[in-house]
């Protein structure tokens, strides 16, 4: 059957997958979950009650509030608290999506599309910016991290701004802390940034700030062409309910609301978001436990396994074989099919092995399960 109506770039472009493996899908049954970064614990039922109870009188005939202003006054309360700077933020600040996806999406919309611009991402990152970009016909340029330490190579990045070959570049792609490797922005990478001009759209994703506690929160009121992504997905324990939201100077998020699709967060979800934040001293005060649970993984890992982990701070530790600065990709389809068939389920990623910390017993299982692979 011809398809000649679709874009022929388009025909050749991978997509995403959340579970890469053999056949793209996540494993059902008693399988430990580590591969997604979730929160390894559900919400609290008294809360999912408050939840049903709250989501019970909804008119399920009546489209939900499209403006979110309770929900992004919440949002910019706890932005405040998180960035200990009262006042600075309120909801003229805040922009909300259907998980951080789209507001990624939005930005770009809002940047490049039509030919005005190209991305710059360091890989390995979130592949998402990649593929988003790709999709809407906005060229990518990638920049390699250091193999040590992951940190971004700034000589590189800057003759890109300076001399691009194609379009100049209009945004550029940061998460702090990374996703696959966990490492934070460095105090150099921030200066970096800090002084790109303003016609470059600076996107710092900090979807793993509560595990990080590190936030470049403050440099909204200085950056016009700064914005922060979050979500509620990680620590908040709502992957299940798909929220994202954004932080930016007014003037950035009005314009983000021109491409937002109407009524984009569903009911539930904007009750769900509210309710975690109303409660969310109880929600993360489970973040200790993750941040000691990932050290006691990470030492595990450096006590003579066949596995490298680099230090994290994020609720994930990034590992390759030892001996290999960058791994084979049959090296580590064996560690994903091996760690797969005992019973843990990890995420293949930009030429490693991307493990989320857990519970304790699935830490425990995940690193009897990789000291005990036979050696080959």
């Amino acid at each position: 059957m011809s398809m000649a109506f679709l874009r022929s770039d388009l025909l050749q472009l991978t997509a995403y997958s959340s579970h890469p493996g053999k056949d793209g899908h996540r494993t059902t049954g008693p399988m430990d979950q580590l591969d997604t970064n979730e929160c390894p614990y559900d919400l609290p039922l008294h809360l999912k009650a408050k939840l049903a109870t709250a989501t019970h009188g909804l008119a399920a005939n009546r489209y939900p509030d499209g403006a979110y202003l309770e929900l992004k006054a919440a949002i910019a309360e706890y932005a405040n608290e998180s960035s200990q700077l009262p006042g600075q933020f309120t909801a003229t600040n805040v922009t909300v999506g259907n998980g951080s996806d789209e507001l990624i999406r939005s930005l770009l919309i809002v940047t490049c599309l039509g030919g005005q611009g190209s991305i710059l991402v360091a890989h390995p990152t979130f592949s998402m910016y990649a593929i988003l970009a790709r999709t809407l016909g906005i060229p990518v340029v990638t920049l390699d991290r250091h193999p040590e330490d992951f940190a971004i190579n700034l000589e590189a990045a800057q003759r890109v701004i300076d001399h691009p070959e194609d379009v100049p570049v209009r945004v550029v792609f940061m998460v702090h802390p990374n996703s696959p490797t966990g490492n934070g922005l460095t105090p150099q990478e921030l200066a970096w940034l800090k002084q790109l001009p303003e016609n470059i759209l600076v996107v710092v994703d900090e979807a793993y700030f509560e595990f990080s506690q590190q936030t470049t929160l403050p440099e909204i009121s200085r950056q016009p062409n700064w914005i922060v992504l979050r979500t509620f997905s990680k620590a908040f324990r709502l992957a299940a309910y798909r929220i994202g939201y954004g932080l930016a100077q007014p003037g950035l998020v009005a314009t983000l609301e021109k491409v937002r699709l109407p009524y984009n967060l569903p009911a539930i979800a904007q009750i769900a978001a509210s309710l975690a934040l109303a409660h969310r001293q109880e929600l993360l005060a489970i973040i200790p436990e993750i941040q000691q649970q990932r050290q006691w993984l990470l030492s595990g890992l450096g006590n003579q396994t066949p596995l490298l982990a680099w230090p994290s701070l994020a609720n994930f530790i990034y590992a390759r074989p030892q001996g290999q600065p960058t791994a084979m990709a049959d090296d580590l389809d064996g560690w994903f099919d091996y760690l797969k068939g005992m019973g843990t389920l990890i995420r293949n990623t930009g030429g490693g092995l991307r493990i989320t910390i857990g519970s304790p017993a699935e830490n425990q299982r995940t690193l009897h399960r990789i000291q005990s692979r036979p050696l080959e």
